[in-house]
């Protein structure tokens, strides 16, 4: 095949064809047909020639020239793509470094073999230019709901038609007992796509927390709108769901839209869900309220949260337990699941036990360390005093107030606290010291001298080996491992230390270090201060 006056029209108009039929750019399906020609050429000139194809977009005419360009003395490799500066002059003016020489060739006669190399060139590149348009057409639909056909089977996944490509629903991304056949028609959410050799794989789910809010999105015309927001889903896929909204409008209410007239905009939902339970959840910005709705229909009593923990305790009735758990835990893990909270339940008796078994902890340790009675120790504990440093350094009027304290009595337990807890600090001192823990470490302000002792015993033993522990370390954490949240437990834990006061003495000894730069420190905690404001 020539590419002579006959058939030049003829590559604009199969270029047309073709971009038009796997819907790319022909832009795309010209520029392979010139990287095939000039395939073609080199086969043809020689491969070492440097042979390019340009196609005139309006004439269809392709020009072949070969390039060489202009390197150094020392640089050139190939004479037959390359020339020098020297040599450049029979050609150019005055040649630089980098400039092309540019002689055109006799356009090639292709053979058989030669136009049918140029096609498959032409094919793959319009393969790759359709899967790169599939890829970007379904990434934009990434996180919506799309229809789709069953087509078959594969190993209990389930290959979709979805249009101009396919999706795969995996057998864990189905709802439990749903079963489908080909040519059945299907609603998935498009959880991911991947680019992969063999063109874009799309992902598909059932199962996914956000199908179920993007259905609610096309059942609810108010979350469509923005009037009412989800906050936050959680499921059981095919048993039980929970679902969080709020409403920006004060004469909506979030959870009645949802429903519907009669449970018309829910019930479909629940239908598309193969019969899920759906609990439409009144979201709110207290987390306690908000756990007390997220735990419906069980009553709660009590919630008592630990912030540094991320924790909640929830106290319900005796006869609320079991609807609290729900059926294998499942209404506790979905409240969990819906607030971001690790949720402890308690039933009434087992918290009056709890503070009864607390209560006498302190008074016991009251006991010991005061030297006093167990009433008067229990006078202590009842008025909240939990440690005795609180003894120790409290105002006296706080210790005067209490029934039966006077002067006398309150100063005399002040100072007893003051002895003891010198008198540990002493020997803990005494134990750092001997385990070889440096002065810089013992003076450094802000660790107490029980902590110095607990670092030691972990071979934290210098101002350095602290300057390079973590906050977590120090302070504890909690870490999410397969889904499950662990705790880690920190060395300073114990002595009730925050990550935020673990953060800032280990930037305190960096800097006295010379780690870091105190102007860099005070710029980060700047721009910090101001995104704060911003986002407030």
């Amino acid at each position: 095949m020539a590419i002579t006056s006959a058939n030049q029209l003829e590559l604009l108009q199969t270029a047309e064809a073709v971009a038009r039929e796997k819907m790319i750019d022909p832009e795309l399906v010209i520029q392979a047909m010139e990287e095939s020609l000039a395939r073609a050429a080199k086969s043809r000139y020689g491969s070492e020639l440097d042979i390019r194809v340009k196609i005139d977009r309006k004439t269809g005419r392709a020009t072949f020239a070969r390039i060489r360009t202009v390197v150094e003395d020392e640089a050139l490799e190939n004479h037959h793509a390359q020339l020098t500066v020297k040599q450049a002059k029979s050609y150019l003016a005055d040649p630089q470094i980098g400039d092309e020489v540019i002689d055109e060739v006799p356009p090639v006669d292709l053979g058989r073999i030669a136009a049918q190399s140029a096609k498959q060139v032409i094919l793959q590149k319009v393969r790759e230019a359709e899967r790169d348009r599939q890829f970007e057409e379904f990434q934009d639909r990434k996180g919506s709901i799309i229809n789709g056909v069953v087509k078959r089977e594969e190993y209990g996944n389930i290959i979709v038609d979805i249009g101009r490509g396919e999706g795969i629903l995996r057998r864990n991304e189905k709802i439990g007992r749903e079963s489908y056949r080909p040519n059945d028609r299907i609603r998935c959410y498009i959880k991911d796509v991947r680019r992969e050799p063999r063109g874009p794989q799309v992902f598909l789910s059932r199962t996914d927390p956000q199908f179920m809010a993007e259905l609610f999105k096309m059942e609810v015309p108010e979350i469509y709108d923005g009037i009412i927001e989800i906050k936050a889903v959680a499921r059981d896929p095919g048993s039980r769901a929970k679902i969080a909204v709020i409403s920006y409008d004060n004469s909506i209410d979030p959870v009645g839209a949802c429903v519907g007239m009669r449970g018309s905009r829910v019930q479909a939902v629940v239908n598309e869900l193969q019969g899920e339970k759906i609990d439409i959840i009144p979201w709110n910005q207290d987390q306690a309220t908000f756990l007390v709705n997220a735990l419906q229909p069980a009553e709660v009593s009590k919630v008592v949260f630990d912030e540094e923990a991320n924790k909640i305790e929830v106290v319900v009735p005796d006869e609320q337990l079991s609807l609290a758990i729900g059926r294998r835990g499942q209404n506790v893990r979905l409240a969990s699941q819906l607030t971001g909270l690790d949720i402890d339940i308690l039933t009434e008796a087992e918290e009056s036990q709890r503070r009864q078994a607390e209560f006498a902890e302190r008074t016991k340790l009251f006991m010991d360390t005061l030297d006093i009675d167990e009433m008067m120790a229990q006078l202590l504990v009842s008025e909240g005093f939990t440690n005795l440093e609180e003894v120790a350094y409290v105002e006296e009027d706080e210790l005067l107030s209490i029934d039966g304290f006077d002067e006398a009595t309150a100063g005399e337990l002040q100072a007893r606290a003051r002895d003891y807890i010198e008198e540990q600090a002493r020997k803990a001192l005494e134990t750092a010291r001997a385990l070889g823990v440096e002065e810089s470490l013992i003076e450094f302000e802000g660790l107490t001298p029980q902590m110095v002792e607990a670092l030691a015993k972990d071979g934290i033993k210098t101002l350095e080996d602290f300057a390079t522990c973590a906050d977590w370390e120090l302070a504890g954490g909690w870490t999410t491992e397969n889904g499950q949240r662990k705790k880690d437990e920190g060395l300073l834990e114990k002595f009730e230390m925050s990550l935020e006061e673990a953060q800032a003495l280990i930037m305190t000894a960096r800097v006295m270090l010379g780690w870091v730069d105190p102007s860099e420190l005070a710029t980060a905690s700047d721009e910090e201060a101001e995104e704060e404001e911003a986002e407030a």
